[in-house]
């Protein structure tokens, strides 16, 4: 049975691509495809995508090439349904090569020099009407069923290592947003090691790590010691990843930190003495489903 709630995750995804920016965007592409690929919506996919042949399409396309730029033009078919299937596969060839989206853009919706705007007029021209029409064709072909949502948490787990200025001013910020900012040492020990408090904490609905720079360390192949966050901070990381999954866990690099390589592929969010870190944390908020004023996040 595909549940309702679904369409809404999707329906967020979409919003935060809508405001996302060079170094945000791929993000919320990969979890709208990774929605889009539910496995309630395994038998809708197959049959709408049946038959279709993406390079044939993009093959097709780039043969109406002009001499002018923005010239060439989607060969898309008359069959609505049949471009609602394309639209889905090129959905999943971004998130699977999020470079392709920059030169897809840029071939068939540029809007300029700039690179994001390529991105942003595939969002409102394409993937805005693809989740409207996409929904539509679900229902109509589909099962669903009425699901009990059941309020979010409002906790937020605060993962820190030494500097309490950072902890602090996380804290301050998510309280002045109606969240509950949950802190390890100020929970009582009862007797239980820190992994069993941690896990005695698994109500909370978002994390919120702070990469700063409290220890150094080096591979046994380097000479330079470098920067890194407390492996403490790394252990609960992954932790919460796993935990609330990676949409609903962001990192914050306060300074000049190294990032492990196994996290990447994960989006962090630079923690800069300007402010631009609570913009995009509210963003992150409101991506993983949660009700954020955005005009109290400056």
């Amino acid at each position: 049975m595909v549940q309702p709630d679904l369409f809404q995750q999707i329906n967020n995804a979409v919003l935060d691509l809508q405001s996302s920016d060079l170094q945000s965007y791929v993000r919320p592409v990969k979890t709208l495809a990774r929605l889009l690929q539910d496995p309630a919506l395994d038998m809708i996919n197959q049959q709408l995508t049946a038959g279709l042949d993406l390079d044939a399409f993009l093959a097709e396309s780039v043969k109406s090439e002009g001499g002018m730029v923005g010239s060439v033009r989607l060969a898309w078919p008359d069959d609505r349904d049949k471009g609602l299937g394309l639209e889905w596969l090129l959905i999943r060839k971004f998130a699977d090569d999020p470079d392709f989206m920059i030169n897809f853009g840029h071939t068939y919706y540029y809007g300029g020099s700039k690179v994001m705007a390529g991105i942003h007029n595939i969002t409102r021209q394409m993937i805005i009407p693809f989740a409207r029409d996409y929904k539509g064709y679900v229902m109509a072909h589909g099962n669903t069923q009425p699901k009990l949502v059941m309020p979010m948490s409002n906790k937020v787990f605060i993962v820190h290592g030494h500097d309490g200025e950072a902890r602090e001013t996380v804290a301050r910020y998510l309280h002045g947003l109606g969240f509950e900012p949950v802190i390890l040492h100020e929970q009582a020990n009862q007797g239980r090691t820190v992994i069993e408090k941690i896990e005695a904490n698994r109500d909370v609905g978002f994390a919120v790590v702070l990469l700063t720079p409290d220890d150094v360390g080096r591979s046994v192949k380097e000479d330079e010691l470098k920067p890194r966050a407390r492996q403490n901070v790394l252990l609960e990381l992954g932790y919460f990843i796993c935990h609330l999954g990676r949409e609903r866990v962001c990192a914050l690099r306060r300074g000049n930190v190294d990032i492990p390589s196994d996290f990447a592929g994960v989006v962090w969010e630079s923690m800069d003495d300007g402010g631009g870190w609570r913009l995009a944390l509210a963003r992150e908020l409101r991506a993983a489903g949660h009700e954020v004023d955005l005009n109290k996040a400056f």
